[in-house]
């Protein structure tokens, strides 16, 4: 069974949803490296709940975007395709990190899929 460990919001002007949401619900917001993408925490780690990112807003990204952590991401991708699913980025490293894909479900909506693996490299 996979759990929602991540999200993404999609954003068009990150220095005004950096604002918004600290100011409204206290998140510790952080830039990623030079990329389009900021962290959030949102909450400490002995919390319930998964934090996430602000990601710039994109073809995938129109929506808020779930990431299911999963314990083989090839073995997913492969499920996806045969439930009637669409894989739109292939599996690609997040050096240090691990895995990362995205797929649309049946019905259209955006999900991503995250493998941890410290040894994941480009």
């Amino acid at each position: 069974m996979s759990k929602i460990v991540h999200f993404e919001i999609p954003v068009d002007d990150a220095r005004r949803a950096t604002s918004f949401y600290h100011d409204v619900l206290g998140w510790e917001i952080s830039q990623y490296e030079d990329q389009g993408y900021w962290l959030v925490r949102a909450g400490g780690d002995d919390e319930a709940g998964a934090n996430g990112a602000l990601i710039e807003r994109g073809d995938l990204h129109q929506a808020p975007v779930v990431i299911a952590a999963v314990s083989d991401i090839d073995g997913a991708l492969t499920r996806v395709e045969k439930a009637g699913g669409r894989v739109t980025q292939v599996k690609q490293p997040i050096p240090g990190m691990g895995w990362a894909a995205y797929a649309r479900d049946t019905e259209g909506n955006a999900i991503g899929l995250f493998q941890v693996d410290a040894g994941a490299t480009a």
